[in-house]
């Protein structure tokens, strides 16, 4: 990418959309646009195609969703599969209409089958049943990616996908419902802390193996595959590239990383009444690596860095 070439972050003030727009400055691109809500609805076609129109995006990442935890994709299925195939269809076809040399769509790791063989590769995608807990937001996620494969095949265009693990980092949802496993459980642990209370109440049995990465080096993937990796000529569309640490933990030992970065020093119970969600969701990282890029903030210390920025809020 030219360091002057005009760049759109979808979805720019949201956890991978904030670190994108960071790690782009920092990488001497500096002319960087993003919309917020209020000033474009993704949803609305018309919106979107008068914006591609009017500023002519060279490159676009596509960091724009609907996103949520166990709890909110069980309680709002339908918005979670209609919003997100609406703000992805636009982008992208909005990226082919007015000629976008290149967009980097971002995935999620739930498009691979619940008892995926693990760790879950690139090939495994459509391999079998999805999770049902958040099987419509994978179904949206799957749509995306085979959109960009067929619009690179119809249209010779250079469009990648990139299915990030479980991400977290400055900027994360923390609502008390809403949010993903990571942030609840800072939140969580944090209000314990400050009401002084005996224990801290875990979903689940704390047995499945979960993989994550901190945002900002989820970003610097972005960017690396951006400058590095093309699909154009591809007969079958390129394909999509898994984006994490390699290193998994279980629930349990995240919940005492949590609980010691916090300093809550009550007990962790574990309410066996909850769903526990797919048992274990690793994936296979050696395309990536091969590739030269490997991550570079561990766990402890990204949580670390990720309650500095809760508190601040």
């Amino acid at each position: 990418m030219d360091k002057k070439a005009k760049i759109y972050v979808a979805g720019h003030k949201g956890l991978v959309g904030s670190a994108l727009v960071k790690v782009l400055n920092n990488a001497g691109y500096h002319n960087v646009i993003g919309r917020s809500h209020a000033e474009m609805d993704l949803q609305n076609q018309s919106q979107v195609l008068q914006f591609f129109e009017t500023e002519k995006p060279e490159y676009v990442f596509l960091a724009a969703a609907k996103v949520g935890g166990i709890h909110a994709n069980n309680t709002y299925p339908a918005e979670f599969i209609f919003s997100n195939l609406q703000i992805q269809n636009n982008i992208i076809d909005a990226s082919h209409k007015f000629g976008v040399k290149k967009l980097c769509f971002l995935g999620s790791s739930c498009i691979y089958p619940k008892f995926a063989k693990q760790p879950m590769d690139e090939g495994q995608l459509l391999d079998g049943k999805l999770e049902p807990t958040n099987e419509p937001y994978a179904v949206a996620k799957i749509a995306g990616i085979v959109l960009c494969q067929s619009y690179n095949r119809q249209y010779g265009t250079n469009f990648i996908s990139v299915m990030p693990t479980n991400l977290y980092g400055p900027g994360d949802n923390y609502h008390p419902e809403n949010s993903h496993v990571l942030p609840a459980l800072i939140r969580r642990f944090h209000e314990a802390k400050v009401q002084n209370l005996p224990e801290v109440v875990i979903w689940g049995t704390g047995k499945p193996l979960r993989e994550f990465l901190y945002s900002e080096d989820m970003a610097r993937a972005c960017v690396f595959l951006m400058e590095s990796y093309d699909v154009k000529g591809d007969p079958r569309g390129g394909e999509h590239v898994n984006v994490g640490s390699g290193i998994e933990v279980s629930i349990k030992e995240l919940a005492e990383t949590v609980k010691e970065v916090v300093g809550f020093e009550g007990k962790l119970v574990f309410d066996l009444t909850k769903p526990d969600g797919t048992p274990r969701k690793l994936l296979d990282v050696s395309k990536l690596h091969r590739m030269g890029w490997k991550h570079q903030v561990e766990l402890k210390e990204g949580v670390t860095l990720a309650y500095e920025d809760f508190l601040k809020k």
